[in-house]
């Protein structure tokens, strides 16, 4: 098995230093090929929504697709690779990681022309001379959309990435461990494994932490909604139903109280619906919105029947809630408004 091939190697290479009895041959270049790959870590081949993906080296001209994302670029800050970004569409203008929504912003942008779906067209980003392309989802490499397919880049020599839950464009399964895998997978095209491992070893330690803290407590009814923004025909259209925001809440010691309102991330809700179910707690998701508490208490106030407004229960987050390198974060304040009395 190819797993085996660099301890093989390695045998070899003692048996003929005690021997000396090894001659040139076909058998001692794969083994001096399987050696300098333990030591590179190359070349790395990843399935990626079916598609193999073999790095020889660690790409040094990455480029981050928008996808309304900050999942990719932070993950590769997290990972101290930023300095291999030449172009990042990535932004939500805060961060629950002190820095982060700095670094990000000055992070280039490669002056590319955006099209009407704010990402990058395919001339634009052939022009970018990537060898790495990150996308949150594969309709940032869909030709119908404008932009450069996976096989146009790799003519071009660019790797590419979709990220996970990404291939079907299915966010509403996603899970804290889809996070990790994000972090796994940019360790091994990086060969910084030892980083990313380091980081998902930490977030898991905190988040159990905060699991333990609030274990066997009573399970509040969480509104999460986004703050100031309209995705659909009702009142109340930005509010989480399924995706990682509820293994979140769950790691919290909370439920999601629209969990059952659509099959889909997101439900489309009326007012009345709103009204009708008991909450008791809110957590505002700030994109780009500079004051997401006056959002919040402003939600509170139109709805005095909700027990989240007779206690006012309610914590502002942002990047932390998404697909990310930073969950634990998350779980650790909403578990402090959920359960204080636990901390």
């Amino acid at each position: 098995m190819p797993i085996n091939r660099p301890v093989a190697a390695a045998l070899a290479a003692a048996v003929c230093l005690l021997t000396a009895a090894c001659g040139s041959s076909s058998d001692d270049k794969a083994s001096d090929t399987a050696t300098a790959a333990a030591k590179t870590g190359y070349p790395v081949t990843l399935d990626n929504c079916g598609q193999k993906e073999t790095f020889t080296k660690a790409p040094s001209r990455v480029v981050v697709m928008n996808g309304a994302s900050v999942a990719e670029v932070s993950t590769l800050l997290a990972l101290g690779l930023g300095d291999k970004i030449v172009a990042n569409q990535q932004s939500y203008g805060m961060s629950e990681v002190p820095g982060r929504a700095e670094a990000i912003k000055k992070l280039p942008t490669g002056n590319v022309k955006v099209n009407e779906a704010y990402d990058i067209p395919r001339e634009a980003m052939l022009g970018l001379r990537p060898d790495l392309v990150l996308s949150v989802t594969t309709y940032g490499f869909d030709q119908k959309n404008g932009f450069a397919t996976r096989e146009q880049l790799k003519q071009v020599g660019a790797g590419s990435y979709v990220s996970p839950q990404g291939c079907d464009d299915d966010p509403s399964k996603m899970t804290v461990a889809d996070s990790y895998q994000l972090l796994r997978d940019m360790g091994k095209i990086f060969n910084v494994s030892d980083r990313a491992e380091k980081l998902i070893a930490e977030s898991e330690k905190n988040i159990a932490a905060v699991s333990e803290k609030v274990k066997g407590e009573k399970t509040p009814n969480v509104m999460v909604l986004f703050s100031n923004m309209s995705m659909g025909s009702n009142d109340f259209s930005s509010v989480v139903a399924n995706g990682i925001i509820n293994d979140i809440l769950a790691k919290a010691g909370g439920a999601n109280a629209f969990e059952t309102a659509a099959r889909t991330t997101f439900a489309d809700l009326s007012k009345e619906k709103a009204a009708a179910t008991d909450v008791d707690a809110l957590v505002v998701i700030s994109y780009n919105d500079p004051d997401p508490a006056a959002y919040a208490k402003k939600l509170l106030k139109e709805f005095p029947q909700w027990p989240a407004a007779e206690n006012n229960t309610y914590v502002t987050l942002s990047d932390s809630m998404y697909l990310g390198p930073s969950n634990d974060l998350a779980v650790e304040k909403v578990a402090k408004m959920l359960h204080p009395d636990a901390f």
